[in-house]
């Protein structure tokens, strides 16, 4: 029987007078494929900086990987998760090559120094930016990249260190139609690899959600509105409460789509 990867217990965060996530118990097993959905300002990224130990819950339990948060210690769990988010791209140095972005990872650094690396693991950055299409930009500067780009290649260093959880934060947002859909066609194909690391993706967009997604959680003022498999998720019921407007769900392809209802 898979274990579980991330397990929250009435987790609630609070800043600043507001609270951002209220009463969350969320499990997610080795294996599944999650995504979490809610408009904007629903806590989406809140609960994803917990799945990922960078921010404790003012009440609840976290367990990532076997591990309590704040009772273990974070700088040897981190390198366990990867994570693509626009905050990590904000901290990359601006005259990072890609190649090197990526094969940093190995260590959960950001910005290559004096280490040496092995053959073995330049070939297998290579390999990654190969996968997501991203190959030819092995030379270029990250700060030279269209966000189509950036996204390709944030998600290779994110599976650089062979990841237990693989964590996504709206890895879609800002891209045109074809650029959308190439990573969403991609992230598909991860989704099937049986050797690709349990994943949580972040969206508001049902359109953005990758074939083989497994799991959904519906997210809507920092409460939890619906979760399980993602069929009985993925309703018209459930994410017109979600969204708050009457909405017409449709699937194709193994690809989610809504639009208002007349």
């Amino acid at each position: 029987m898979a274990g579980e990867v991330l397990e929250l217990s009435g987790v609630g965060v609070r800043r600043d007078g507001a609270d951002l996530l209220r009463d969350v118990s969320w499990s997610v097993d080795e294996g599944e494929r999650w995504v979490i959905l809610g408009p904007n300002g629903a806590g989406k990224t809140t609960l994803l900086q917990v799945a990922g130990s960078l921010l404790y819950p003012t009440s609840g339990d976290v367990d990532i990987l076997g591990e309590r948060l704040g009772r273990t210690d974070v700088f040897e769990l981190r390198p366990r998760i990867g994570l693509a988010s626009a905050a990590v791209a904000e901290r990359v140095p601006p005259g990072e090559t890609v190649l090197d972005l990526v094969v940093t990872a190995s260590y959960a650094i950001l910005g290559r120094w004096r280490e040496e690396y092995e053959s073995a693991d330049l070939a297998r950055a290579t390999a990654l930016l190969d996968a997501l299409g991203a190959a030819g930009l092995a030379d270029r500067r990250f700060g030279t990249l269209s966000e189509g780009e950036r996204k390709r290649v944030q998600i290779a260093r994110a599976l650089m260190p062979d990841p237990e959880l693989l964590l996504l934060d709206e890895p879609a947002a800002g891209l045109d139609l074809g650029g959308r859909e190439d990573l969403v066609r991609r992230l598909g194909v991860l989704a099937d690899d049986p050797s690709a690391p349990t994943t949580v993706l972040v969206t508001h967009h049902l359109e953005e959600v990758p074939a083989g997604v497994t799991h959904a959680l519906l997210l809507r003022k920092g409460e939890i509105q619906a979760q399980g498999k993602v069929d009985e998720v993925f309703t018209p019921e459930h994410l017109s409460e979600c969204f708050g407007l009457s909405l017409v769900v449709e699937r194709h392809d193994g690809r989610w789509a809504a639009r208002a209802a007349r």
